[in-house]
């Protein structure tokens, strides 16, 4: 649904923009601010989205405390909203998991599968969906002369749907369910969603893809305001998806200067990552496909690299080593300013679990989304688009911007193969949304793909699909592509901070 304001939208515009006025006015208890603020974005007696009022603000309740990286309140405790409030200020607290939740009682308890038959039934001579129905689901109702179908019979084949000529028999999914590539998500007890937590990979398709707002993820909007109120250098490394994302007026260098005028230090962009990670995918390459690795998998994108390693742990070593962009960007900027805070700020909720690991966090401090960040722009009353436009254009190239489109980072690693080693051939092939991933490693694992680059995307379209996006897909893409022939050089192989990559990996 992104690029669509729908009231799920507008409510999460307003949690972001509560919480980072709570982090800004530090003389406001919190305490009290928190129990008040469910009133405040959901004013008066009748609810918008919801058949209670009640339960729309307890609903929003449930977010505040997630988007202050606190976790869920439990159910059987009757705890108030502020409870444990203290424990925002603490950084373990975000980091205790689940990063990705469920509001139990928001949860529609959709059916996890159904098909049926609509009024747009003509009741035909022909009824080809009795006729093709495995189970004899399918019957022809004497009353009315429409079809009809026995659930305690039906498979969920959907033939019957296949063959009508009128469209009228429909096979309706849960919206949660059927865009986790993992299969992550399954009904409870009670019929409503739930997450195994084994298989998620916190891409964050579930999150845009519940039309009740039932799902959502921890941020650190609030930890990240005190950071820079403590007087914390803090540096913003902002991914290559970000153009066009804060409004159709607003340049990279309007961005900077609001930034700056937020308190980081500065900003960079993460196409410098981008243009690193390239480089040593290509030497990875070189080095390892085909005598040592059969094939080798970009390692960018975490929902992906996740998965392949979840599902196919006898080829993990087939994932490229190579430190994402977000990774390498705040490790460089850590080298050139130490004792320094970074936040990555991007569209993806992937990141944000990337950023919880162990091994992640001395380079990333933070993680904010785009959608985020304009609930922090909100608080301040900040309008990008009047900003004075600030001079600074990283130093990047064409093929480091374009990692945020699907094929990007492919083509990336390829261009620069083809400057350092002319000679060698390289096949490619990709695949966008994890379930098109998962079946194309599965074809690689089978020989399919003999010394094949392969580059997944758990977004479909890449990382201007994530879930912290704000732009319809295909106008994100153009933007992207758009800004990417601005950068100063067409390939990796030619910027500057090249020569920083051996220091940054040793």
């Amino acid at each position: 649904m992104r690029g669509v304001e729908t009231r799920i939208q507008e409510i999460r515009h307003r949690i972001f923009r509560e919480v980072a006025r709570m982090a800004y006015h530090t003389e406001w208890p919190v305490d009290k601010r928190i129990e008040e603020l469910p009133y405040k974005i959901v004013p008066g007696e009748v609810s918008i989205g919801y058949n209670d009022v009640f339960l729309e603000r307890a609903v929003v309740g449930e977010r505040l405390r997630l988007a202050m990286g606190l976790p869920l309140r439990s159910a059987a405790e009757h705890a108030p909203l502020s409870d444990n409030i203290e424990d925002a200020d603490k950084a373990e607290t975000y980091y205790t998991p689940p990063l990705v939740n469920v509001i139990k009682f928001a949860c529609n308890a959709c059916p996890e599968k159904r098909v049926y038959i609509t009024e747009g039934c003509q009741g035909c001579l022909a009824h080809p969906c009795v006729e093709v129905c495995p189970k004899k689901a399918v019957t022809l109702d004497r009353v009315n002369g429409r079809s009809r179908i026995d659930q305690d019979l039906c498979i969920k084949c959907g033939k019957c749907a296949e063959v009508c000529a009128y469209n009228a028999i429909i096979i309706q999914q849960r919206p949660c369910a059927s865009s986790c590539g993992m299969g992550a998500i399954h009904s409870d007890e009670n019929g409503r969603a739930d997450i195994d937590y084994d298989k998620c990979v916190s891409c964050g398709q579930c999150l845009v893809s519940c039309p009740f707002g039932a799902i959502a993820d921890k941020s650190q909007i609030f930890q990240v305001i005190r950071s820079i109120q403590k007087g914390e250098r803090v540096y913003a490394a902002v991914a290559p998806a970000f153009v066009g994302q804060f409004g159709p007026r607003v340049t990279p260098g309007k961005l900077r200067a609001a930034m700056k005028a937020l308190g980081f230090a500065d900003v960079l962009e993460v196409a410098i990552g981008a243009d690193l990670c390239a480089t040593q995918e290509a030497i990875d390459f070189i080095e390892e496909v085909p005598d040592k690795l059969p094939f080798m998998a970009t390692s960018c994108c975490p929902a992906w690299a996740s998965m392949a390693k979840k599902l196919f742990p006898d080829y993990a070593k087939c994932i490229s080593m190579a430190l994402t962009p977000m990774t390498l960007t705040g490790r460089l900027i850590k080298r050139q300013h130490p004792g320094c805070k970074v936040v990555f700020i991007g569209p993806c909720a992937a990141k944000k679990l990337e950023a919880m690991s162990t091994e992640i966090r001395s380079d990333i401090d933070f993680v904010l989304t785009f959608e985020e960040m304009v609930g922090i722009f909100a608080a301040k009353h900040i309008e990008l688009e009047s900003m004075e436009e600030e001079e600074g254009v990283n130093d990047v190239s064409v093929d480091g911007r374009n990692f945020a489109v699907a094929g990007g980072v492919a083509k990336s690693v390829v261009n620069i193969l083809n400057e350092i080693y002319p000679d060698r051939e390289v096949h490619v092939q990709n695949a966008e949304g994890l379930k098109e991933c998962r079946q194309m490693l599965m074809m690689a694992t089978k020989g399919k793909y003999p010394g094949y680059l392969l580059e997944g995307m758990a977004c479909p379209g890449g990382c201007v699909a994530g879930a912290g996006t704000l732009l319809p897909i295909k106008k994100a893409q153009a933007e992207v592509n758009k800004y990417a022939n601005t950068a100063n050089h067409k390939i990796c192989a030619e910027t500057e901070y090249l020569k920083e990559l051996d220091k940054l990996v040793e």
